[in-house]
C-alpha cells in the first residue's frame, strides 16, 4: 500500500471509531444548522479532527481542505488532502445506518489517492492512481452494462438547490423508465464507491461539493469507469454536478439528462 495510502486509512479508521461510538449514544448527538437543509453535528467536526491530527502528525506540512473547517493551507502546496469526515449526516442524525469517512489527496492537482470508509459495515474502499481499486483488499470493477434497460442507478435529490427540482425530476423520470430501478440512499460517496464496485450501474447528482466527489471519483476511475459533468466535460468539480458510470451507459445516461438542463445545469 501506498504510504500515504496507508496513512488516509488509518485516518479513515480513527474517525469511523469516532462516529459508531457516537453513533450508539445518540442522545449526546448535538446537531446544528449551517445552511438551507444543511447540517453539522459535533461528531463531523470530532471525527474531522480525528483525520487532520492523523494526517498532520504523518505530513505536516500538507494542505488539507475539510468540510467543516475549511481550507488549512500548509508550506507544501503540492499535497492537498480533501475531507468529508461524515457523508451522510442526515442519515447519521436519523439513525439510519449509512454514512461514510472520505478522504482523497491530490498531488500537483492530480487526484492520487482515495479512502472511503463505511463503519458501520467496516467496508474499506480504497484507490491509488493507476494502480485500480479495491474493497477491503480485493479488486473492484465498475460493471459494463451495453444499455440503461436492466441497470440499477444511484442518485441524490437536490435538496439544498430545490430550485432545480422540476429540471431533476424531469432527468428522473427520463432515466427511471428506461433502468430496472433507482436508489437514493443518503450518501454521495457511497452512492460513488457502489458504482465502483458494481452495486449500482451509475450515480447522478446535482450540486455536490468536491468533498462529497473526490474520492469517489477517483475509485470509480480506477475501477475502470467514466466521470463527467451534465454535458460530458469536466467541470464537476466547480458545478457539482455529476455523473458516474461505466464508458457505455454514460452516452445514454448524458442523452437523457441533456435535454432537461436549461441554462443553470449547462454549467
Amino acid at each position: 500500500m501506498h504510504p500515504m495510502l496507508n496513512i488516509a486509512v488509518r485516518a479513515a479508521r480513527t474517525a469511523g471509531n469516532v462516529i459508531v461510538r457516537a453513533f450508539e449514544q445518540a442522545d449526546k448527538i448535538e446537531v446544528e444548522s449551517k445552511g438551507t437543509n444543511d447540517f453539522v453535528t459535533n461528531v463531523d467536526i470530532a471525527a474531522e479532527q480525528a483525520i487532520v491530527d492523523t494526517i498532520r502528525k504523518s505530513y505536516p506540512e500538507h494542505s488539507i481542505i475539510g468540510e467543516e473547517t475549511g481550507v488549512s493551507d500548509g508550506k507544501d502546496s503540492d499535497y492537498q488532502w480533501i475531507i468529508d469526515p461524515l457523508d451522510g449526516t442526515t442519515n447519521f442524525v436519523k439513525g439510519i445506518p449509512h454514512f461514510a469517512v472520505s478522504i482523497a489527496l491530490k498531488v500537483k492537482g492530480k487526484l492520487d489517492q482515495a479512502v472511503i470508509y463505511d463503519p458501520i459495515r467496516g467496508e474499506l474502499f480504497t484507490a491509488s492512481r493507476g494502480k485500480g481499486a479495491q474493497l477491503n483488499g480485493f479488486r473492484i470493477r465498475v460493471k459494463q452494462n451495453k444499455e440503461l434497460a436492466g441497470a440499477v442507478l444511484a442518485t441524490g435529490f437536490p435538496f439544498k438547490q430545490k430550485q432545480h427540482m422540476p429540471a431533476y425530476i424531469n432527468m428522473f423520470q427520463a432515466l427511471f423508465t428506461k433502468t430496472s430501478d433507482m436508489r437514493r440512499a443518503g450518501s454521495a460517496a457511497l452512492d460513488l464507491a457502489y458504482v465502483a464496485a458494481g452495486r449500482v450501474d451509475g450515480f447522478f447528482e446535482i450540486g455536490l461539493k468536491p468533498w462529497d466527489t473526490a474520492a469517489g471519483e477517483l475509485l470509480v476511475i480506477e475501477a475502470g469507469g467514466l466521470v463527467t459533468d451534465f454535458t460530458g466535460g469536466h467541470n464537476y468539480v466547480k458545478s457539482g454536478n455529476i455523473v458516474a458510470t461505466s464508458s457505455r451507459l454514460l452516452k445514454e445516461i448524458l442523452k437523457d439528462i441533456r435535454p432537461h438542463l436549461g441554462t443553470a445545469l449547462s454549467k
